[in-house]
């Protein structure tokens, strides 16, 4: 049985509300009633401990159990990620496993996502690599052994490299936590998923080529600035002829082995309730077989190394280091921040709870610093340890702890267990796990399909990352996907207006039919604020779209005259002159007029023939005044316009600078000197209180031109200037 839905109707019957009528009934509160000082705003949005909330209502029966299990299980990615991320940082594997350990455990206390994994990342890594690599290259540390024979002193060179790292992280960190306090959490939004997945793709591409020189066993020189990646790579396919065999033939081993356990893990996905920890698997074997073959001094292949056993004791950074890093500490903090939230308020939306991106940007800086006086470098969310966490049944930030005392373990015992392992397999890890971010160039084609300008923004980060480097390459990107949305606010909809009949909407008439201009009146509406960018734009929108409603300018029905007048005169010429003129052409209003009534609603008249037509435009600028001063001003004494109002709908706009305001002014002055009104509709408060304080309001132009609907003042604009007009007010 069909059941047919019955169409519901309202009817509301009030007067008519300017903006001065509506803050007396409305009761509007003061503009300091409502805003705090940013002293009282701050303190009541940052909760600097979370855990305080959630841990006293922790159930241990719901949620101990699969937060130990997903714990463990993150845990035990931490282990072959932190040492293998580490050598994309050009730092020891040691500081690879501090940084699993400190942040996370910063993290649990400050922290509002259950579900994200702090730690090593990739991109992160590449990124305080580039700064470790430029501050401390290798031939700043070369030393000459009792042969002559020059080396790199490698411990002064990573002793100092994990003071560079250190103090980029803990001023990161600072910059983090002094932008969640004063609310700057939005900075990551200027990220937008477009440019972020672009800039981690092209990330991928600087990994690949950064491990490149641990699979083949090639020692390709250092490049930095621009265009570094190409001349890398170009220098390692140079040094392929030198390959080191038994190096090369682990890391395709290892490879193999870490493929075939993923797609392991895919296969049995549904029927495992924790996956295989692959990397666990493959970096222990290789470990064996490296300590019991003699790998490093049989076939001279490259291993860890000492890994010191016991935590590290904290360290002030080295604070003289700031400002030759400030520029990469910034990009890391946005950077980390930005993958951070995407991804906190993915799992958020997914499990029904909130993340608070301010209190976010605190705990990932306040992680960040504190990890730094442990010899830590910046640290963010993996997806891949965040999925794990999530799949395998993490409920809350405990799962965050269990995963901690993995590597804490690892760290006081089973580190020195590691020294045999081969950089080869760790680099062969970093580059089977960037297989997803690979998978992120298929983002073209439907970027291609739904919206152009994203595709823009992607092709352009993807290419300034690949040839800029990631610093550069970012500030590039956030620089240019900026722009796009300047040009876009540049070139917004400019609407005029009409009623649909038997309601109170109004819609653009160009884009629907039933919609119907009020005879008198002209709506007009831009589809973006204005401000500073886009003022004089908006400005000439609004001249040709009312030239466009006077119809005298067009055409004149005399069969005795004919009016031809080019496009671009009007659209902005004739306005002009109209308004350059107006005040002459008033003192020719006391003249009578004997012309044609026919002609009388504001056309070009030329005492011509019948059959001869004038040409407007073609002639000098004193003839056109001429002839506009021979313009038919009625009988009354006065221009007859096509209209007598002009609405401006600011419903769109959320705030109003000082450029646009001074333009606003303009457009009142400009049509009352040809006796047009002009009233603003749908300002929200804040608009209003800008243009206040931007002394939009005089003794001309008062709150009563301000309407708080279109409906309202159009009715005003018919009761004040339309009663010569058709239109039934009670039928809008």
């Amino acid at each position: 049985m069909e059941i047919r839905q019955r169409s519901l109707k309202y009817m509301v019957e009030r007067e008519v509300l300017d903006e001065q009528k509506l803050e007396e009934v409305s009761q509007r509160k003061t503009y300091s009633d409502t805003h705090r000082p940013i002293r009282e705003r701050i303190k009541g949005s940052i909760n600097f401990f979370p855990i305080l909330y959630w841990l006293p209502k922790y159930s241990i029966w719901d949620y101990g159990m699969p937060d130990l299990i997903s714990g463990i299980s993150v845990g035990i990615m931490h282990l072959p990620q932190g040492m293998a991320y580490a050598l994309l940082a050009s730092l020891p594997p040691v500081i690879g496993l501090y940084t699993s350990l400190y942040p996370a455990l910063i993290y649990i206390f400050f922290g509002t996502s259950r579900h994200i994994s702090i730690g090593t990342f990739t991109v992160l890594s590449i990124m305080v690599g580039s700064v470790t690599e430029r501050l401390a290259p290798d031939e700043n540390f070369f030393k000459t052994n009792g042969t002559n024979v020059t080396e790199v002193d490698t411990d002064a060179r990573d002793s100092y490299r994990i003071q560079v790292a250190a103090a980029t992280t803990v001023l990161g960190g600072l910059i983090q936590v002094v932008l969640g306090l004063v609310k700057f959490g939005f900075v990551g939004t200027y990220l937008s998923e477009p440019l972020v997945r672009a800039y981690t793709t092209a990330a991928a591409a600087h990994a690949v080529v950064a491990q490149l020189k641990y699979m083949f066993g090639v020692s390709p020189t250092r490049f930095s600035g621009p265009l570094a990646l190409i001349y890398t790579l170009m220098d390692v396919c140079s040094q392929l002829p030198h390959t080191h065999l038994p190096t090369l033939v682990v890391s395709v081993v290892s490879m193999v082995l870490l493929i075939a356990m993923k797609e392991l893990n895919s296969f049995l996905n549904p029927k495992l309730p924790v996956p295989i920890p692959g990397e666990l698997i493959t970096i222990t074997v290789a470990t064996l077989i490296s300590s019991y073959t003699g790998l490093n001094s049989s076939y001279q292949i490259s291993v860890v190394g000492d890994i010191p056993s016991g935590l590290s004791s904290p360290q002030v950074p080295n604070v003289s280091l700031f400002g030759e890093v400030i520029s990469d500490a910034f990009a890391l903090a946005i950077v980390g921040y930005a993958i951070s939230i995407s991804l906190g308020k993915t799992f958020a939306l997914k499990h029904g709870y909130k993340v608070d991106s301010n209190q976010e940007l605190v705990a990932l800086g306040l992680s960040n610093t504190v990890g730094g006086f442990f010899q830590c470098y910046s640290v963010c969310p993996s997806m891949s340890r965040s999925l794990i966490q999530e799949t395998t049944g993490g409920k809350t930030q405990m799962a965050g702890v269990a995963s901690a005392l993995i590597v804490l373990v690892t760290i006081l015992k089973l580190g020195p267990l590691f020294q045999d392992l081969p950089k080869a397999v760790l680099s062969s890890i970093v580059f089977v796990n960037l297989k997803g971010m690979f998978k992120q160039h298929s983002d073209v084609v439907p970027l291609w399909r739904s919206s152009k300008i994203d595709l823009v923004v992607w092709i352009f980060t993807w290419v300034s990352t690949l040839l800029l480097n990631m610093d550069l390459g970012l500030a590039a990107s956030i620089i240019f996907a900026l722009l796009t949305v300047i040009f876009r606010t540049q070139m917004p909809t400019y609407s005029v207006l009409g009623n649909i009949p038997g309601t109170e909407l109004y819609l653009d008439i160009e884009t629907h039919r039933e919609a119907r201009e009020i005879p008198g009146i002209t709506i007009f509406r831009s589809s973006s604020t204005v401000y500073f960018a886009n003022a004089e734009l908006y400005l000439e929108a609004l001249k040709e779209k009312v030239c466009r409603s006077l119809n005298g300018f067009y055409c004149c029905n005399s069969s005795k005259f004919k009016i031809k007048a080019p496009l671009p005169l009007l659209k902005g010429e004739l306005f002009h002159y109209l308004l350059t003129i107006n005040l002459r052409a008033k003192r020719q209003a006391k003249r009578e007029v004997l012309w044609d009534q026919d002609c009388t609603s504001l056309g070009w008249m030329s005492e011509l023939q019948d059959g001869d037509t004038t040409t407007l435009g073609s002639s000098t600028e004193d003839t056109l005044s001429h002839d506009l001063e021979r313009v038919s001003l009625g009988s009354l004494g006065k221009w007859t316009w096509d209209i007598h109002s002009i609405i401006i709908d600011l419903s769109t706009a959320n705030f109003i600078d000082t450029v646009a305001i001074k333009t606003m002014k303009n457009i009142f002055k400009d049509f009352r000197e040809i006796d047009v009104d002009v009233y603003i509709a749908g300002c929200q408060a804040p608009v209003v209180d800008q243009l206040e304080f931007g002394n939009f309001f005089s003794e001309s132009v008062t709150k009563k031109h301000l309407f708080a609907t279109v409906h309202d003042a159009v009715i005003y604009c018919l009761n004040h200037r339309g009663a010569t007009y058709p239109v039934n007010v009670r039928t809008l």
